[in-house]
């Protein structure tokens, strides 16, 4: 019954949602209480917390046999990351940029991209592969925290602002409730992604869809819940670098964290990288993390134009994605039409802009 299934998907997106909030909260004040920095905090629990529903869920989707949705739902939140969630903050105000984001966080994350295509090319990501990943999010997340000693006075500011210790007599003080909150929130994220998985294969079956198709879409939009509304509260309270920050941190933890253990889980057998992910959607995805770089040196903003350009092409790859499922008639038209007219012309703008900002800087 597919009403019931969709009950046990809002169930489980619920679940997840309120998990991650319940973890990052506790763990949080708890890492304060500890004596951690806020922005030590928020560089580590807080950015892994905005990530772990695609973790629950793709870890899950393993332990399911739906290996699938675990690789698909990676790369389909990393483009809805990009191009949905960055759209439709830029559409609210236009962003800011931080130029460490342009020198270090996206290389660092178009790198990850192109090592999960390098690693994906045989048609598995095996356990030392996994392993390999998990290590290399360690060794990213440590390199952030010594790096954040080094932080100016504003970022430091926002995130004491952001991430505040528990004040005394308030309920989540104590560490025995901070740790009730950690363990509440492991509990709805294991069972939201045991909801969600379950209910998403139902979906695939109902409408003649694959599990990829699935993971691609509904259970990307789904996953990455958190990281919308972090970006969007941040855009709206003006802390406009922080809206960016996460996006793309969020997409290098889902490649190294949820893919690397999700290597690990699959066991001797590997994780499957279907033919389908490595022939079109991980190329969108090396796409979409290319097309970050002449966005945002226009200027060191997403200004609302291009926020708009980003949310059009997230409908048209979903459109795409649809048409080719049913194997409409009209997938042929639509896919001549984005490669002979949209593409070009959003190319060519973006390089006209580039250029006169480089005139700019260089009279």
């Amino acid at each position: 019954m597919l009403w019931l299934q969709s009950l046990w998907f809002a169930a489980g997106l619920t679940a997840l949602v309120l998990g991650a909030s319940s973890l990052v909260r506790g763990a949080s004040k708890l890492a304060l209480s500890l004596g951690l920095s806020p922005l030590v905090v928020g560089l580590t629990i807080v950015a892994f917390g905005t990530s772990a529903p695609e973790m629950a869920v793709s870890t899950g989707a393993v332990l399911h046999g739906q290996g699938d949705i675990a690789v698909g739902n990676v790369v389909g939140s990393n483009i809805f990351n990009i191009l949905f969630i960055l759209g439709v903050s830029a559409l609210i105000v236009p962003l800011i940029v931080h130029v460490q984001l342009i020198r270090q966080e996206i290389p660092i994350m178009l790198c990850a991209s192109l090592l999960l295509l390098v690693l994906g090319l045989d048609g598995t990501i095996q356990v030392w592969e996994g392993g390999m990943l998990v290590i290399l999010l360690v060794a990213y997340t440590a390199f952030l925290v010594i790096q954040s000693r080094k932080e100016g006075a504003q970022q430091v500011a926002e995130f004491n602002e952001e991430i505040q210790p528990a004040e005394l007599g308030a309920w989540d003080a104590h560490w025995t409730v901070q740790l009730g909150l950690i363990v509440v929130g492991l509990a709805l994220l294991v069972a939201g992604s045991d909801w969600l998985v379950s209910s998403s294969v139902a979906f695939a079956k109902a409408f003649g869809v694959s599990d990829l198709v699935i993971g691609l879409t509904i259970v990307a939009a789904g996953t990455s819940m958190p990281e919308v509304a972090t970006s969007l509260m941040a855009a709206i309270k003006g802390e406009r670098d922080i809206a960016v920050g996460n996006v793309v941190g969020s997409n290098t933890f889902n490649i190294l964290g949820c893919i690397g253990m999700s290597g690990l889980v699959a066991g001797a057998s590997g994780l499957t990288v279907p033919p389908s992910l490595l022939n079109f959607d991980i190329w969108v995805m090396l796409a979409v993390a290319l097309a970050c770089f002449p966005v945002f040196l226009t200027g060191r903003e997403i200004a609302r134009w291009e926020g708009a350009v980003f949310l059009g092409y997230y409908v048209a790859y979903v459109t795409y994605l649809i048409l080719a499922a049913q194997q409409h008639a009209a997938l042929g038209a639509f896919s001549a039409s984005m490669l002979a007219f949209a593409l070009p012309i959003t190319i060519i703008t973006f390089v006209v802009i580039w250029l006169h900002q480089q005139r700019g800087q260089h009279p």
